[in-house]
């Protein structure tokens, strides 16, 4: 065999841990199909003495990312530190070095995925980062290589598997959303801080990569429409399935050709005999709809130390193998901009849960709200009564409307005297 490739790792964290582990077990293996050995030659720590869930030799522990950008013997950098920063920094230098970087970091590739496309391909590299959407879901290549000779017409994914625990605990079991985020922390699914799933953030963070990518054009993540699941109460899972509907956490980005794209994470109902209604707990599922293909979907883990690496794992085998073999980095073009619509030209049909006096005359001021707004109704289904309060719940359906006009019907709705309030606002994914 020829001399080694060198695989530096910048964070020794649960990710990184479980790259080390598998890198160390399968090395052998890893070098018969390369033809070369392939070798963990420095790991970044904030402290050598720390115990790990990963044997690594100390001497290649360094305190120091100097130590491994300015190494001339490092051939491949991968990032698993998260966050964006020291990170991108971190990134854009082992780039501007020459050195293949491999990264799990969704937010440095949604904020500065083009840039960094762009300085690798200067340099005769490549940043590969399959890693940061869907865990071990194979995703970004599919997209970039092969799907290329379609024309992306739309994306729908689960991309968030904190989220989709919730959300199944609530529709399995009846739970309360405290209820099922605080059994989704005990079992390690939920950071203790959750803000970041629970608001959507990390979804949107991964749709803006996957749009990009699918409409070759930037999506900043704070350009995407987001919504969290905070809002959701059992009675909504409850009234959804008697409808014929799940409820799920859904990222969305669809092409209207000159009229732009719609990019946005929210809460939908969608019918329950749908593929993805039917994806459950922590897994992931990203549905393509493609002009060639037509709609293909990927499902399987979205997180997880073992299965992020064996997306991590499967981008430095292919950096390796471009070394080796002196293959050109994947082809990059450089995104067109296109525009986003805004989300009041959105075109869906509405549930909309809301608690009302329970007396007479009632739904003849609601339906003259949505009469003004031309907010046809499809059905009104009276749920529960409070006969101590006299108030009832309802669940409007509406035919196809624009989002503008219903958020003017609820408005409207809200300043009703006999509207004690409007509950839960969602939009049907048929």
């Amino acid at each position: 065999m020829g001399e080694s490739i060198n695989v530096a790792l910048l964070g020794l964290g649960v990710v990184g841990s479980g790259v080390a582990r598998v890198l160390l077990a399968k090395g052998e293996a890893y070098a018969r199909r390369l033809g070369r050995p392939l070798r963990l030659h420095k790991a970044l720590v904030r402290d050598p003495r720390r115990p790990r869930a990963v044997d690594v030799d100390p001497s290649l522990l360094t305190t120091e990312a100097s130590h491994i950008l300015e190494d001339p013997q490092v051939h491949i950098v991968v990032e698993a530190m998260g966050g964006e920063e020291p990170a991108h920094t971190y990134i854009r230098e082992a780039l501007a070095r020459g050195r293949y970087v491999v990264t799990a970091n969704k937010e440095v590739m949604a904020k500065h995925g083009p840039s960094l496309m762009s300085l690798a391909h200067q340099q005769g590299v490549d940043i590969l980062f399959e890693a940061s959407v869907g865990g071990g879901i194979p995703i970004i290549n599919p997209l970039r290589r092969d799907l290329a000779a379609n024309q992306i017409r739309a994306l729908r994914a689960i991309i968030n598997g904190t989220t989709n625990y919730i959300l199944t605990r609530m529709a399995r079991e009846g739970l309360a959303f405290q209820d099922a985020l605080a059994q989704a922390q005990e079992l390690g699914y939920a950071e203790p801080d959750p803000t970041n799933d629970i608001a959507g953030h990390d979804a949107a963070f991964k749709l803006s990569i996957l749009a990009s990518l699918a409409f070759n054009t930037h999506i900043p993540p704070e350009a995407v429409y987001r919504e969290g699941i905070t809002a959701l109460t059992p009675r909504d899972f409850r009234y959804a399935h008697e409808l014929g509907y799940a409820i799920k956490l859904l990222a969305i980005a669809r092409h209207h050709g000159d009229d732009g794209l719609e990019a946005r994470v929210h809460p939908v109902l969608i019918p329950q005999e749908a593929p993805l209604a039917k994806v459950e707990g922590v897994l992931n599922a990203i549905e393509v709809e493609g002009d060639l293909v037509g709609r293909v979907t990927f499902q399987g883990p979205g997180a997880g130390a073992l299965p992020t690496a064996s997306a991590i794992l499967a981008d430095v085998l292919d950096a390796a193998q471009a070394l080796i073999h002196g293959r050109p980095p994947s082809p990059w073009h450089p995104p067109s901009p296109i525009p986003l619509r805004p989300m009041e030209q959105l075109a869906r049909r509405y549930y909309i849960r809301m608690e009302v006096a329970d007396r007479p005359g009632v739904l003849a001021q609601i339906a003259h709200c949505f009469g003004k707004h031309q907010v046809s109704i499809a059905s009104v289904i009276q749920k529960e009564t409070n006969e101590e309060a006299q108030t009832a719940e309802i669940v409007i359906m509406t035919h196809t409307a624009q989002e503008a006009a219903v958020r003017a019907t609820i408005a409207d709705v809200e300043h009703l005297p006999v509207v004690e309030q409007v509950g839960t606002f969602l939009r049907v994914e048929d």
